[in-house]
């Protein structure tokens, strides 16, 4: 799509009726006509059938340069003397048609931006001297001009769509996609003020707190361009194929998405991104569907603040903060959404209490209800909403998927760069989590990562194993190594000990999961830490409770004030494993137990255990199976989390260990996407009971596959590897899918090798698995994912035995290199440009089928040979 004929916001209902003046009226038969006619004996301003005078003539231009200039706003800025100057040259372009040596398939197959550049190079000395906008103004009007005549020419005659039928279906979609960007357009008297709030949008999303790079000199702050890294979501449903797609195309041909991931997966950074995405003033190209929209960002944690009610629409911005809410013109909001305009991104569905999330739900349908036609994203934890929770307000969820291998190496290495250490720590921290099972099962989500990088670089390469080494390290580094280590201690300056900190942070984080809260008051801190202070004379010797507020706020890397008066944990992570630790300390194993069966506590239960001592772990797990058995609601959920707390257990008595894997394992074979999530979240002792594939429906095999492979350690191998016999297609994607979150070698000999190849995509996106391939004879069903490079697969491919690929590009490179597969009869491009030059696959003989995305304009399509058949499909519709 070309920014310039989205610039001149004129739509087909007002260029089309003005665009047919130009041309003759066919009489009967036209239409039958089965040749070429020269463009200049068709319009009606010239020859023996002239219907349409000078003055006519130069009428249609003003209007469409009237039209073109106040629906932009240019004609506030721009002097009348300027805007007739435009008329005139707009009127001189389209009269040069009468004058060009062209006919209408020929100006069909130039496309409208040329034939608009022809007409507009007949004479140039009309917009000598004009300003920058007027200059503007004339292409954008006459470039819109074009893309309807050739609407027009491919209408009027059967033999123009018969001969050029790609050029014709792309001229069609772009006259209606425009249409519809023109919907997205605000009035000039909204312009500016959306001026300033994407100005606000981008500064304020625009930039990404990495945990640990404060701890060198670089900024905490991370740009969101250089920090973003495209993840995959995945969505799955019994009886279908598992879908695959980059995260920032979530809301590419959907309107409405529930997405769940769990905490530090980079849900919140997703957000960021298409809010930025949309507020921008030149949109990357395969984020065009973002084009127009405006971002309304709405954390819930923020929104239900000190237990406010939700917003209404005219509240969103004054409810998150937004400085310029009170310039908002009146009634906006409602244009915009009422327009299909906003894009609604709802922010932690899990961050509010349960007992509140029907009222969210409630306000949810409501606004969908009053505004249908806008994009919305709603964000949470896996556990907190029930499968299906919105499928009838149409959403469609999906999972935000774990790092790959190649994802956990490309965060490494953007982590060290940023941190000014990209050769020395990164390469030996890569190793290390390949290297150990336990850290590359912690690797999987960004916050994890960014907590590895900077605790390996803190610590010169040591690394703790489990994960409450894990964060016990972190706050370590954070409440005390840091400070003393980079000398930010002056003489006078406050002095508080880690074990100090630590015991006033955690009576904060404690009372925010009893309260159900993310955030709390500045005043509710401060009485808080004025009652800890009682038991701790030598702390409140320090200063007063305020000064100590500030320096807990200041340099303890863990709290923060994302408002004035509102303090918050960095992540929700950290509130977790300290309100765990707070609620041990307290012996308070009865209320844990009580509210177990809640999502909001699944985490806190979990770090309880790590933090126990052997008696106080036999004491959670028995009530966690006690109160499962007795309770038919909750046994479930209940049973699964004393399962998961296993893998924090380091020491436990035998018997009750037995007990919670008993229970666990009536809860296998899973039966759904969300039993096989929940069970991958117990960790590797679950792999011991998975069974199968014998005595499971094929639904069952399929989802104890999908548990197995989100475990994603190479314990899993021999798991996954019973089931590399079915025929199940869902059951071999999924094995082939998941080859790059493991070994290469050892999955491909024990389950890629033996994969039935029949109709099965062999997904590919390192050199080692080309490599592997080759050693297995090649394949001639493959699926090739960046960052490949042509070249590697030429070299690694075995070349006459490919005949299906299937690959995701993002540049309009060049296809010649696939003339090297002489059996290469179909290929299917994954992309989301907007356009795709196809001109150099004439090269490849043995090509016969190509399929690209619907979405997709198509360049070079006249050149290919007739026996290419170019076929459409909608993106990440199959395999």
């Amino acid at each position: 799509m070309d920014s310039v004929s989205v610039g001149a916001r004129l739509a087909s209902s007002i260029v089309g009726p003005l665009v047919k003046k130009l041309f003759v009226v066919d009489g009967p038969g036209a239409g039958l006509v089965d040749q070429p006619v020269r463009i200049s004996n068709l319009v009606s301003f010239r020859g023996e059938k002239r219907t349409l005078t000078d003055v006519e003539l130069r009428k249609i231009a003003e209007e469409l340069v009237e039209r073109a200039a106040q629906s932009t706003g240019v004609s506030e800025r721009l002097p009348s003397f300027e805007q007739h100057a435009v008329v005139n040259a707009v009127t001189h372009s389209l009269g040069s048609m009468a004058n060009i040596d062209m006919d209408d398939v020929q100006a069909v197959q130039l496309g409208h931006l040329e034939l608009s550049r022809r007409l507009r190079s007949t004479n140039r000395a009309a917009t000598v001297g004009l300003s920058g906008a007027a200059v503007l103004l004339h292409a954008s009007v006459v470039d819109t001009a074009c893309l309807h005549i050739l609407h027009f020419f491919t209408t009027r005659s059967t033999f123009v769509p018969r001969t050029l039928v790609e050029q014709s279906r792309r001229i069609d979609e772009l006259a209606s996609k425009i249409d519809k960007l023109i919907l997205r357009s605000p009035s000039p008297a909204d312009a500016s003020f959306e001026g300033r709030y994407a100005s606000y949008i981008s500064g304020k999303h625009g930039k990404l707190t990495i945990f640990g790079l404060d701890l060198a000199e670089s900024s905490r702050s991370w740009p969101l361009d250089a920090a973003y890294l495209s993840l995959e979501v995945t969505g799955v449903a019994a009886g279908e194929m598992p879908l695959t797609m980059p995260a920032e195309h979530i809301l590419a041909g959907r309107a409405r998405v529930l997405l769940r991931g769990v905490a530090g997966s980079g849900k919140t950074t997703l957000v960021q991104w298409l809010a930025v995405s949309a507020a921008r003033d030149s949109v990357d190209e395969r984020l065009l569907y973002l084009h127009g929209l405006v971002p309304f960002v709405l954390p819930l944690r923020s929104l239900t603040r000190a237990g406010a009610r939700l917003p209404t629409p005219e509240e969103f911005l004054s409810s998150v903060g937004c400085p310029i809410a009170h310039a908002q013109p009146t009634g906006w909001y409602d244009r915009v959404l009422a327009a299909g305009r906003g894009l609604m991104l709802i922010d932690g569905i899990d961050e509010i209490p349960e007992g509140e999330r029907e009222l969210a739900r409630d306000w949810l349908r409501d606004l969908i209800c009053a505004y249908p036609k806008n994009h919305w994203l709603v964000t949470s934890r896996p556990s907190a909403v029930r499968e299906n929770w919105l499928s009838d307000e149409m959403f469609t969820e999906l999972d935000l998927a774990p790092m790959s291998r190649d994802d956990v190496a490309a965060f490494v290495a953007r982590w060290h760069e940023a941190a000014g250490s990209a050769d020395a720590y990164g390469k030996e921290l890569l190793y290390a989590v390949r290297a150990k099972q336990e850290l590359a099962r912690l690797a999987t989500n960004p916050l994890m990562c960014a907590l590895i990088c900077a605790l390996h670089r803190d610590r010169r390469g040591y690394l703790p194993d489990g994960r409450k080494e894990l964060y016990d390290a972190a706050l370590s580094m954070l409440l005390s190594r840091r400070d003393r280590e980079r000398g930010i201690y002056q003489t006078g300056d406050m002095r508080i000990g880690e074990t100090y900190q630590v015991q006033m942070i955690q009576k904060l984080a404690y009372w925010l999961i009893r309260n159900g809260r993310s955030e709390m008051g500045a005043q509710d801190v401060l009485s808080l830490l004025s009652e800890a202070l009682t038991a701790m004379p030598r702390v409140a010797e320090e200063g007063t409770v305020k000064q100590i507020y500030r320096h807990l706020l200041i340099r303890s890397g863990l709290l923060i004030e994302p408002v004035e008066g509102i303090m918050q944990f960095i992540h929700r992570t950290f509130q977790d494993y300290l309100g765990a630790k707070a609620a041990v300390e307290s012996l308070d194993f009865d209320f844990l137990g009580k509210n177990a069966h809640l999502d909001q506590w699944e985490d806190v239960i979990r770090m309880a255990v790590a933090h126990g001592r052997p008696a106080e772990r036999t004491r959670l797990l028995t009530g966690l199976i006690e109160r499962g058995d007795a309770s038919a609601v909750h046994r479930h959920r209940l049973h699964l989390l004393a399962a998961a707390c296993l893998d924090d257990a380091t020491e436990l008595d035998p018997e009750v260990r037995i007990e919670v894997q008993r229970r666990a394992e009536k809860l296998i074979p899973p039966k759904s996407v969300a039993e096989a999530r929940a069970l991958a979240e117990v960790g590797p002792v679950v792999l011991e009971l998975l069974g199968g594939p014998e005595n499971l429906t094929p639904d069952e095999a399929y989802f104890t596959v999908l548990a197995a492979v989100r475990i994603g350690t190479d314990a899993a191998i021999p798991v996954l590897a019973r089931f590399r016999h079915m025929e199940d297609m869902r059951v071999r994607a999924e094995l082939s899918r998941a080859w790059g979150r493991f070994d290469t070698d050892r999955y491909g000999d024990e389950v890629i090798v033996h994969l039935e190849e029949d109709d099965l995509y062999f997904v590919v996106s390192r050199v080692q698995e080309l490599q592997a391939l080759r050693r297995y004879g090649g394949r001639t069903i493959l699926r090739v994912t960046p960052p490949l490079s042509p070249e590697e697969i030429k070299e690694h491919c075995v070349p006459g035995r490919l005949v299906r690929l299937r690959i995701a590009t993002e540049s309009c490179s060049s296809w010649e290199w696939l003339a090297a597969f002489s059996r290469l009869a179909e290929l299917t491009l994954e992309t989301s440009l907007t356009e795709v030059d196809v001109s150099s696959l004439k090269h490849v003989g043995s090509l016969r089928r190509l399929v690209l995305p619907s979405t997709v304009r198509v360049i070079g399509a006249e050149l290919l040979p007739p026996h290419l058949h170019v076929a459409r499909t909608d993106e990440g519709a199959d395999q």
